[in-house]
C-alpha cells in the first residue's frame, strides 16, 4: 500500500464535523492505535484505510450476530451456496454505502485533510475468484443479503488470485497477485473451527456390532481447514450474512510426529505442501499434478463445509430425514459435485443411514446450477486418480452410477445406448456434470436460450428421464454495485427524477422511458456520460500513458479472453477500419476508441497470442498520424472489479459477440446496458432477453443463430470460401498473414490465420464477419445522431429491471430452495 501524508492545518481541528462523524473519527482513530499499533498523527492513507475498515467491520458483525440470533430463534431453513469462486471486488465503498456512511466518512477523512478516493485506492480486490462465475456469486450474495435471507456463501480463502496481468511488449505476463500480503481487514479468522480434511489412504469393509457391513476410510493424509468470515451486509438493512472460506492448514499432530522422528525439513516441507490447496485459485491443470491440486481443491472446500453444515444442523435436530427441510445446497456450477458423494459418505459411512434413505436426503438437498455449454467445460474426472485422492468417494460414486444404469435400464430395455448417453463413469472418467443431474432435485440454467440448450442437446436425454427436474433462472445483476456505487452522477439523476424506489427494486427504471421527450433530462444524460468518459480517460492515462479523445465513441469488450467470446472478431474490425481511413480521407467516419480488457488462461496460448495480436494493431494504429484521429485501440491490462467499475460508466458501445449458443448468459452485457451503454450482440445468452426489455430498435443485433450455425456445419462449414468470396475480409487476414503487425516476426500471427482457414474456424468468425461489419456501419451512423443515441441509451437503462439479481435470487427462493424471506 502507498503511504501518504497530510500536513493540513484542519487536520486537529474537529470542531466543524457532527457529533455521530466525530464519533466516527474516534473511533477510526481508535482502531489505528489499538490495531495498528501507530499513531493516528500524522493522519495517513493507508492507517486511516485499515481504521475506517475495522469501524465498519464491528458493525457488521454486530449485526450479523443479530442477524444469526434471529435465524435460530425462527427455526429457518438455510441456504448454503457452494462456489469455487466468489469476487466481491473492494470492500470499503460498498459496505460504506450500504450502511449509509459514505458522505460521513467523506467529510470525516477530510476534516483531517485526506482524501476518500486516495483512501479507497489503498484496498486491493481480493483475488477470490477469475470472472463471471465470482461476479455473479458475489451479486447474489449481496441479493441474500438484501432480501433478508438465512443464507452464506462457502468457498475457499485463496492467499493469491488467479494472476495480476502485466503487458510486456505486447504480450501478457501472469505475476503473483499477493492480494493479502499485507493482511486484509475485512476477513475474520475463526480458529476455532477448524475441519479435518483427509486425502488418499484406503477404504475398508468392517462388520459392526450388529452385524451389518460397514466401511471405514482409513490410513488417509489430513488437513485441517480454517474457516475465514467475510461479511456481507445488505443495503440498507440490520441484515449482514458471510461468505466462509477455508483455509488449508498443516494438520499439527502429523507435523509433531515427522518432527520427533527427527525430519524437521520434512515436516516444514509438508507444511508448505498442505497449505498450496488454498495458495492459488485454479492451479495450471496441463500438468498431472495440476489436475489433482484442483481436485484436492475441490473436495477439500465442500468436505470443510459440510462438516459445518451438519454442525449448524445438529444443533437443533436430532433426526437426518429433516434435513432436507432445514437445508438447501446450491451447487454454483460443476466444481463443487464431489459434495454429493462426501455427504453420501457422511449418512451413509459416518451417521448409519440406510442407502435409499441417504440418497433421497441427499437428492432434495441439492440443486445446481449449470453455467456452461461447452463440452471441455463439463468437468470430467479420471477414475484413478479420483479413486487415488478419494478412494471411498469412487466407491460411492461407483455405486451411485450402477443404481442409476438399473433405472435406466427399467425405463429403456430396448435402448442400450441410453447407458453411454447417461451413465456417470465412461471409459474410465467421471462424468461430473452427470452426477449433479442425477444428485440433484433441480437443474437450472442461466438464460432461455442456455436452458433450452441444456434441455434439447446438452442433457437432453436427462431432460427426458426428468422432465421436472430443469427450470431456467436468468442471471441478474446487483443494482448497488453496479449503479448506485460505479456510476454515482447517473444514480443521483435517476433518484431525482423517479426517486430511490429503484435501488430497492429495479423495474422502478422503467418510468425513465417517458423522459427521453425531457430536453433538459436528456442533456443531464449525455453530460454525465461525458463526464464518466473524462474521468475514465484520465485513469487510462495514468496506467497506459495514452492520451484518449473523449469525444471519440467508447467501444468496449471487456471479459475473459477465450475464443468463443469472440475478441479476434472484434480486432478484425479495428483492421477493416484502419484499412478504409488508410484508403480514404472521408472524414465522415466517426472517430472511436476500441478497448479490450481481459485475462487469458495461462496455459490458453492462443487467447494469449491473441491478446498480442490486439496489442500490436494497436501500436501500429495509434502510431499511425493518418489513422490515430480517428481510431485508437486501447488494451487495459488486469482486468478486475474495480476496473470494471470504471470502465462500464464510460461505455457508449457494449460488445457482447460470442458466437450464438456459447455463452450461457453473461452478465456483464447487463452492466453495460444498465449504465446506458447501447450493446451490438449476437443472439446469444441474455442478449436475446435484454433485446426483448430494451427493444430490437435499440440494440444491434447481427450474425448467425444458435440453430444456423447448427445448420451450417452440419451441411459442412468452409471457412475459406466466406474468405474468399468476400474481398475485405480477404484483404484484413491478408494483412495480419503478411506480417503488417508484427514486421520483426512476420509468421508471428500465422496460428491464429491457420485456425481460421485449415481448421474449420470454429466459433464461426468469418462466417460472421459481414453481418458484424454492417452492424458495426449502423452504430455509426446512430452514433452521429445525438438525439437519437440518447434516447436509446436511456431507453436501455429504462428496461433493465428484469435483470436484477434480487429477483433472481427471489425466483431461486421459490422455485428451488421453497424459502420464504
Amino acid at each position: 500500500m502507498k503511504t501518504s501524508h497530510s500536513s493540513s492545518p484542519s487536520q486537529h481541528q474537529e470542531g466543524h464535523l457532527s457529533a455521530t462523524d466525530t464519533d466516527l473519527l474516534l473511533d477510526i482513530q481508535r482502531h489505528v492505535m489499538t490495531y495498528l499499533g501507530n499513531d493516528y498523527i500524522p493522519p495517513r492513507t493507508d492507517t486511516y484505510y485499515y481504521g475506517i475498515a475495522l469501524s465498519l467491520r464491528d458493525k457488521l458483525i454486530h449485526q450479523w450476530l443479530k442477524a444469526q440470533r434471529k435465524f435460530y430463534e425462527k427455526d429457518v431453513k438455510r441456504v448454503y451456496y457452494l462456489s469455487m469462486e466468489f469476487l466481491p471486488g473492494r470492500f470499503l465503498k460498498n459496505t460504506l454505502i450500504k450502511l449509509n456512511l459514505l458522505e460521513e466518512c467523506r467529510k470525516t477523512v477530510e476534516s483531517v485533510g485526506l482524501n476518500m478516493n486516495d483512501i479507497e485506492e489503498q484496498e486491493w480486490d481480493p483475488g477470490l475468484g477469475n470472472g463471471g462465475l465470482g461476479r455473479l456469486a458475489s451479486c447474489y450474495m449481496d441479493s441474500m443479503a438484501f432480501l433478508g435471507l438465512p443464507a452464506y456463501g462457502y468457498g475457499i480463502r485463496y492467499e493469491y488470485g488467479i494472476f495480476y496481468q502485466d503487458i510486456v511488449q505486447g504480450y501478457q505476463i501472469e505475476r503473483c497477485d499477493n492480494w493479502v500480503r499485507t493482511g486484509t481487514p475485512w476477513e475474520i479468522k475463526r480458529r476455532g473451527y477448524l475441519y479435518m480434511v483427509r486425502f488418499y489412504g484406503r477404504s475398508e469393509t468392517y462388520t459392526d456390532t450388529d452385524g451389518n457391513i460397514r466401511y471405514r476410510w482409513v490410513d488417509t493424509e489430513n488437513v485441517m481447514a480454517m474457516a475465514c468470515d467475510f461479511l456481507v451486509p445488505g443495503y440498507g438493512k440490520d441484515n449482514v450474512t458471510n461468505m466462509r472460506l477455508w483455509a488449508a492448514v498443516s494438520s499439527r499432530e502429523f507435523e509433531l510426529q515427522e518432527f520427533n522422528e527427527g525430519d524437521y525439513i520434512g515436516a516444514v516441507e509438508h507444511k508448505v505442501e498442505t497449505e498450496n490447496i488454498s495458495r492459488v485459485l485454479y492451479p495450471r491443470d496441463e500438468k498431472a499434478s495440476g489436475k489433482e491440486l484442483r481436485l484436492k481443491q475441490q473436495y477439500f472446500f465442500v468436505a470443510a463445509t459440510f462438516q459445518d453444515i451438519i454442525r449448524r444442523f445438529k444443533k437443533t435436530k436430532a433426526s437426518f430425514n429433516d434435513f432436507p427441510d432445514n437445508v438447501v445446497v446450491q451447487l454454483n456450477d460443476t466444481h463443487p459435485t464431489i459434495s454429493i458423494p462426501e455427504f453420501m459418505r457422511l449418512l451413509v459411512d459416518e451417521e448409519d443411514v440406510p442407502w435409499e434413505t441417504a440418497w433421497n436426503i441427499c437428492t432434495r438437498t441439492f440443486a445446481y446450477t449449470n453455467h456452461t455449454v461447452l463440452p471441455e467445460a463439463l468437468e470430467m474426472w479420471s477414475a484413478d486418480l479420483l479413486g487415488r485422492l478419494l478412494p471411498r468417494h469412487m466407491e460411492i460414486i461407483y455405486e451411485i452410477d450402477r443404481r442409476f444404469q438399473q433405472k435406466i435400464r427399467k425405463k429403456y430395455p430396448d435402448d442400450p445406448e441410453k447407458i453411454d448417453q447417461m451413465a456417470i463413469i465412461q471409459n474410465g472418467w467421471v462424468r461430473m456434470a452427470h452426477l449433479a443431474v442425477i444428485g440433484s432435485h433441480k437443474v437450472n440454467g442461466v438464460s432461455m436460450l442456455h436452458t433450452d440448450i441444456l434441455k434439447n442437446k446438452i442433457f437432453k436425454a436427462f431432460h427426458d428421464f426428468y422432465p421436472d427436474r430443469f427450470i431456467n433462472i436468468t442471471n441478474g445483476i446487483t443494482p448497488r454495485r453496479w449503479l448506485l456505487q460505479s456510476n454515482p452522477l447517473l444514480s443521483g439523476l435517476i433518484t431525482d427524477t423517479i426517486g430511490d424506489g429503484w435501488i430497492n427494486d429495479l423495474n422502478e427504471l422503467s418510468k425513465l422511458s417517458v423522459m427521453t421527450e425531457h430536453q433538459d433530462f436528456c442533456r443531464a444524460w449525455r453530460r454525465i456520460k461525458n463526464h464518466n468518459k473524462t474521468l475514465f480517460a484520465s485513469y487510462v492515462l495514468r496506467k497506459t500513458g495514452l492520451t484518449i479523445n473523449t469525444k471519440n465513441l467508447f467501444d468496449i469488450q471487456a471479459k475473459r479472453i477465450h475464443e468463443y467470446k469472440r475478441q479476434l472478431l472484434n480486432i478484425l474490425h479495428v483492421v477493416t477500419m484502419y484499412n478504409r481511413i488508410k484508403a480514404s480521407s472521408d472524414s465522415d467516419i466517426v472517430p472511436r476508441t476500441v478497448f479490450f480488457a481481459g485475462k487469458a488462461a495461462p496455459g490458453y496460448y492462443l487467447a494469449k497470442l491473441i491478446i498480442k495480436l490486439i496489442t500490436s494493431v494497436a501500436d501500429v494504429v495509434n502510431n499511425d498520424p493518418d489513422v490515430n484521429t480517428r481510431l485508437q485501440v486501447v488494451f487495459l491490462p488486469n482486468y478486475c472489479v474495480s476496473q470494471a467499475e470504471k470502465l462500464i460508466p464510460a461505455a457508449d458501445l457494449s460488445e457482447q459477440i460470442s458466437t450464438a449458443g456459447m455463452e450461457a448468459s453473461g452478465t456483464g452485457n447487463m452492466k453495460f446496458a444498465l449504465n446506458g451503454a447501447l450493446t451490438i450482440g449476437t443472439l446469444d445468452g441474455a442478449n436475446i432477453e435484454i433485446m426483448e426489455e430494451v427493444g430490437k430498435e435499440n440494440i444491434f443485433i447481427f450474425g448467425l443463430t444458435a440453430d444456423e450455425i447448427d445448420k451450417l456445419k452440419h451441411n459442412g462449414y468452409d471457412p475459406c470460401s466466406w474468405y474468399n468470396n468476400d474481398p475485405e475480409l480477404k484483404s484484413v487476414i491478408d494483412l495480419i498473414r503478411s506480417g503488417h503487425f508484427s514486421p520483426n516476426q512476420p509468421d508471428l500471427f500465422s496460428p491464429i490465420v491457420t485456425d481460421l482457414l485449415d481448421n474449420g474456424d470454429r466459433y464461426m468468425v468469418l462466417a460472421d464477419y459481414r453481418s458484424y461489419i454492417q452492424a458495426q456501419e449502423t452504430v455509426n451512423q446512430i452514433y452521429q445522431n445525438e438525439t437519437q443515441w440518447t434516447h436509446r441509451s436511456i431507453l436501455n437503462t429504462a428496461g433493465m429491471g428484469k435483470f436484477s439479481s434480487d429477483r433472481a435470487v427471489q425466483e431461486y427462493a421459490s422455485k428451488i430452495w421453497k424459502i420464504s424471506w
